[in-house]
């Protein structure tokens, strides 16, 4: 795949680029994966980490790299994105965010593979109990996963300190027992701050919640800890990444 090719003699090497786009960009996973598919896989290809400190810089990440055949999109940019687009699907302008960009004939085009990865990593976890959700956040993530739950059947309210169905000091006794799936789309947790977590009652979690983060640094977050220490079901987000990432790679060679 985009193998080097001869022209009057002389050796022209097409290396594919992709990347992420975000801003900041420490500590992101999706290099060091795409870059080991490549090579495990003997793809000339690679991929690199943009940290662009605003969307209207992407028009020149654009010209100074030429090759590039698609872009991941990260925070704080899923949604500010989205008028750059030439084209956007049907799921990611449902959802609002796109996190997702194939690039063909210098057109861009969005997708969200947030939803897919996702709903394919909670899905095994459901029982017959998860039937509510409380969606913590109300970001480009959060658009997401609110898309997935809809897929999945599941009714869900939005927690938020601002905006949302509620607000964090509304959750009570009685929230928690009727929402038993509890899903943090916030980045309170992520390393480095892993000392903090969402402020809902975790005094009224049972074995019957499961409680679900998108974030994967730490592997364990203090949400889960503590919904681990009530004997709730805990996930993290590294799954949903792996998924999400694979599902970019499918739609970025469809069709080549």
């Amino acid at each position: 795949m985009y193998a080097s090719f001869c022209f009057y003699g002389y050796l022209y090497c097409m290396t594919a680029q992709y990347g992420l786009i975000g801003y900041p960009l420490s500590h992101s996973f999706s290099p060091a994966f795409f870059n080991n598919k490549f090579a495990s896989e003997k793809i000339d290809a690679r991929y690199d980490a943009y940290a662009i400190p605003a969307i209207d810089e992407l028009a020149t990440l654009l010209k100074e790299h030429t090759l590039l055949k698609g872009l991941n999109v990260t925070i704080p940019y899923k949604e500010q994105v989205l008028p750059l687009l030439y084209d956007i699907d049907t799921a990611a302008r449902d959802i609002g965010a796109v996190n997702c960009i194939d690039i063909r004939y210098s057109r861009l085009i969005g997708y969200n593979t947030d939803y897919i990865g996702f709903a394919e990593s909670l899905r095994p976890l459901l029982q017959a109990q998860h039937t509510h959700a409380l969606v913590l956040g109300t970001g480009g993530a959060a658009k997401a996963v609110m898309y997935a739950l809809l897929q999945l059947g599941i009714e869900y309210k939005i927690v938020s300190r601002t905006g949302g169905d509620m607000q964090y000091a509304d959750v009570d006794e009685g929230i928690m027992d009727k929402y038993t799936l509890i899903i943090n789309t916030t980045p309170l947790g992520m390393y480095p701050a892993i000392d903090i977590a969402p402020e809902i009652p975790y005094e009224y979690l049972t074995k019957e919640h499961l409680l679900y983060d998108l974030i994967y640094n730490p592997e364990e977050t203090l949400f889960l800890k503590k919904g681990k220490q009530q004997g709730a079901t805990i996930k993290n987000g590294y799954e949903m990444l792996i998924l999400q990432a694979e599902a970019s790679w499918q739609i970025w060679n469809t069709n080549r």
